[in-house]
């Protein structure tokens, strides 16, 4: 199990969205897609943004262009899954590729940004876990009953 902070909110998203796809699982496609009022407005759209973001954050740490977002509303949960580690292998190549401190100057429309690879890596986490705790309101409000474990402490007493 790793050990070094980023390492740690690596491993750990990794593990989250591999409990929520498969909380998931078991939903039928209307639950899926089911409307709330949060997030991105449904499971699969949350499950796919967060793909989207973590590819377009893949981009600013490649200093490439950015690419076309992901559709929201056109993935199964199995082409989500298809997705995820391809995606999320990019990512860590990414971000590990510098050190941590590298400044990474980004311009999207007419606005110039400057970002820290340390700074991206925790917002990539943190970004995904905030809609993932949406997905487990969506999920309550579906009536699961057994939620999927999302946290860190989940991750570090259970992930063997």
């Amino acid at each position: 199990m790793p050990t070094d902070p980023h390492a740690v909110l690596l491993a750990h998203d990794r593990w989250a969205n591999a409990k929520l796809y498969d909380a998931c699982e078991p939903l039928g496609h209307d639950q899926f897609t089911q409307t709330f009022p949060m997030g991105t407005g449904s499971l699969r759209n949350n499950l796919v943004h967060n793909l989207s973001a973590t590819r377009g954050w893949t981009d600013v740490l490649n200093e490439s262009p950015a690419r076309d977002r992901l559709v929201e509303n056109a993935y199964t949960l199995d082409q989500i899954r298809a997705l995820h580690d391809p995606i999320c292998d990019d990512f860590e190549q990414a971000a590990l590729r510098r050190p941590f401190d590298t400044v990474i100057n980004r311009q999207r429309g007419d606005e110039s940004y400057t970002f820290t690879v340390g700074g991206i890596i925790a917002h990539v986490t943190t970004h995904a876990m905030h809609h993932r705790a949406q997905c487990l309101n969506m999920l309550r409000q579906l009536g699961v009953k057994d939620l999927p474990m999302s946290s860190v402490m989940e991750w570090m007493l259970f992930e063997k």
